[in-house]
């Protein structure tokens, strides 16, 4: 669904994303993390075209996104940081979506409905809490059936609640619906029981690719967290 192929990206002299080649597949979750400043945000971007490519090139479903933006439509992306119009109420702002994708009129509300999100529909976005604006912006990137997910920190304010809630929905999207999902969380345990593969980048480079089943074989471990701490407390390179 995704191939990326010897993707580099500066900005000013710094190099953020180094010869990157990678190839995502519908029906997989893949867990994309590192630690800050590693390039995840920045390769989110690049797929969404929000940030310019200098080298290399992304397919979406055999497409060059290179100069179109058609693609996007395929894909529900949640962001870390949301930027809501503030003045505008939680039931505007579903109303704008909604007749800015005329095309679609079979929505998937289930997380809308999930969180209750109707209970808050008449309050201004910008006086919700966290928590609040994450159910929003997950309930949005859901909205009109993408057949692709990115999910950057999605979990980040949310209640325990809430978040098997989300984490629940994930799993049926992957599982039951065949999506493709890409997802950065700091919090590694909670990626745990969705992530089948993990990517990890260290200073713009992919340091490696690997099936969650083949981490967990080679390193003893079961959690994610540990599987991490395993490999970079040792010598060799996963690549």
């Amino acid at each position: 669904m995704i191939k990326i192929e010897n993707l580099n990206k500066h900005f000013s002299k710094h190099k953020v994303l180094n010869e990157i080649n990678l190839h995502f597949s519908a029906g997989e979750c893949v867990a994309l993390i590192g630690p800050n400043g590693s390039g995840k945000t920045t390769l989110i971007k690049s797929i969404l075209a929000l940030v310019t490519v200098e080298k290399g090139e992304i397919h979406v479903q055999n497409e060059n996104i290179r100069n179109q933006s058609d693609y996007r439509s395929k894909i529900g992306y949640m962001p870390q940081i949301n930027r809501f119009p503030e003045h505008m109420s939680v039931q505007q702002l579903f109303k704008m979506m909604k007749s800015i994708r005329k095309d679609v009129t079979d929505y998937d509300l289930s997380l809308y409905e999930a969180f209750n999100i109707d209970s808050m529909r008449k309050k201004k976005l910008g006086i919700l809490s966290g928590g609040m604006r994450q159910k929003v912006s997950a309930a949005l990137a859901f909205l009109f059936k993408p057949e692709i997910l990115i999910l950057d920190e999605p979990t980040a304010g949310l209640d325990p609640v809430s978040n098997e809630i989300l984490k629940k929905k994930l799993k049926e999207a992957i599982e039951k619906e065949n999506k493709l999902v890409l997802i950065t969380s700091h919090i590694l345990n909670d990626l745990d029981d969705i992530a089948d593969r993990v990517v990890y980048l260290m200073d713009g480079s992919l340091y490696f690719d690997k099936q969650m089943t083949d981490l967990k074989e080679e390193t003893s471990e079961s959690r994610l967290n540990k599987i991490i701490a395993s490999i970079l407390n040792t010598e060799n390179h996963y690549v």
